[in-house]
C-alpha cells in the first residue's frame, strides 16, 4: 500500500514539472514574437580611446577664475550668511550693534575723559571713518582666515576654486559695511559735505588699498591656518590692537610730531597700510567738513603740529598699493601651491 502511494506521488510531480516546462516553452515563444531580436551587426569592432592629459579635480584659476564664477560665489556667500544668523533674533543688526556700542565707547573716553575731541572739528565723523574702515579690514582678515577650516566639507567634496572661501568672507565683510558707509554719507552730507577732486582721489586710493591689502592677508592666512590653526587665534589678538595702529581715536598731527624725533616709529607708523587707508578715507569724508579757518590751522595746530595728514600722502599711497597688489600676487603663489594639501589636512 505505501509502495503505492509513493508511485502515485512520483508520477504526479513528474506531471507538474511538465505542465511548468510547458507553459515555459509557451510564454518565451509568446516573448519572442512580441519583441523580436535584434539582427547582428557585422563590422570590425571600435576601441574607445581617451587621449587627453589628466587633470586636477579642483580648478586652479585662482582669485579671477571666482570672479568669472559669480553664480559660485554668491552661494558660498548666503550660505555664510545663512550660518551666520541662524537662530538668531536680531540678525544683521548684530554686525551694527558692536560698531555702534565701540563708537559710543571711544567717544566718550577718548572725546570727553581724555579731551582729544576740544578743538577737534566734527571729532564724530573723524572717529567713524576710522571704525567702518577697522571693521571691514577686521572681518575680512578674521572670516577669510578661518573661511578655509569653516568650509572644509566643502572643500573636500565641491569642484570649485578654493579662493571662493576667503573671497567670499571679503564679500560678506562689505554686506556689513556698506551700511554704515551710508549712515556715513548721510551724517557727512547734514553737517554741509562738500568735496573736491583731491578727496575723491584720496577715496579711491585709500578704497583699493583696504581691499587689496584685507584680500592678501585673508587669502594667505587662510591657507597657512589649514596646517596650524594657531593663526586664526593670532590673528584675533592682532585684530584687537588695530584700533589704537590708526590715527582714528587721537588725531594725525600728535604722530607727526614725532617724525623728527623718532623717524623709524614714524616710518613703521606709516608702513601699516590700513593707517594710510584710514587717513585717505578721512581725507574724503572729514576733511571735506572742516572749514577753511580750521584748515588755515587756527585750531588744527594748537593740537597736533599744523598738520592733519602727511605731506607725501598720495605718493606713499600710490608705493602702498603696488606693494600691496605684490602682496597679493604672492599670496595667490603660496595658495595655488599649498591646496592640493587641504584635503589631507582637513
Amino acid at each position: 500500500m505505501r509502495a503505492a502511494n509513493k508511485r502515485n506521488a512520483e508520477t504526479d510531480e513528474k506531471g507538474r514539472r511538465r505542465d511548468a516546462a510547458a507553459r515555459a516553452r509557451r510564454l518565451a515563444k509568446k516573448n519572442a514574437d512580441a519583441m523580436p531580436a535584434a539582427p547582428k551587426i557585422d563590422g570590425p569592432r571600435q576601441v574607445r580611446v581617451v587621449d587627453a592629459d589628466m587633470v586636477e579635480p579642483a580648478p586652479r584659476g585662482g582669485v579671477l577664475e571666482v570672479l568669472q564664477q559669480p553664480y559660485v560665489l554668491k552661494l558660498i556667500v548666503q550660505r555664510q550668511l545663512a550660518n551666520m544668523y541662524a537662530a538668531s533674533m536680531l540678525g544683521l543688526l548684530w554686525s551694527y550693534i558692536q560698531p555702534a556700542m565701540r563708537f559710543g565707547i571711544y567717544y566718550l573716553v577718548m572725546g570727553f575723559i581724555l579731551k582729544l575731541h576740544e578743538g577737534y572739528p566734527y571729532f564724530a565723523i573723524h572717529l567713524f571713518v576710522g571704525i567702518v574702515c577697522v571693521h571691514y579690514f577686521s572681518e575680512t582678515w578674521g572670516g577669510g582666515t578661518r573661511s578655509i577650516w569653516q568650509n572644509r566639507a566643502l572643500v573636500q567634496k565641491l569642484r570649485v576654486p578654493r579662493e571662493v572661501f576667503p573671497v567670499s568672507a571679503m564679500v560678506v565683510a562689505a554686506y556689513h559695511t556698506i551700511p554704515q558707509v551710508l549712515v556715513l554719507v548721510i551724517c557727512c552730507l547734514i553737517a554741509g559735505w562738500h568735496l573736491t577732486w583731491s578727496a575723491v582721489a584720496a577715496g579711491v586710493l585709500g578704497t583699493l588699498i583696504l581691499a587689496t591689502f584685507s584680500m592678501a592677508m585673508a587669502l594667505f592666512f587662510s591657507a597657512i591656518n589649514v596646517f596650524a590653526r594657531d593663526f586664526q587665534n593670532i590673528v584675533t589678538t592682532v585684530l584687537q590692537f588695530m584700533h589704537f595702529l590708526v590715527p582714528m581715536m587721537y588725531p594725525f598731527g600728535r604722530v607727526y610730531d614725532a617724525h623728527e624725533t623718532h623717524p623709524w616709529l614714524y616710518e613703521i607708523y606709516m608702513a601699516n597700510p590700513v593707517t594710510q587707508a584710514v587717513l585717505m578715507l578721512q581725507r574724503f569724508f572729514w576733511w571735506g567738513l572742516v572749514d577753511d579757518s580750521h584748515k588755515a590751522g587756527v585750531v588744527l595746530k594748537t593740537r597736533g603740529g599744523g598738520t592733519e595728514f602727511p605731506p607725501d600722502m598720495f605718493e606713499r599711497g600710490l608705493i602702498t598699493l603696488a606693494v600691496c597688489a605684490l602682496l597679493l600676487y604672492l599670496a595667490q603663489r603660496y595658495f595655488s601651491r599649498v591646496e592640493g594639501k587641504f584635503a589631507e589636512r582637513l
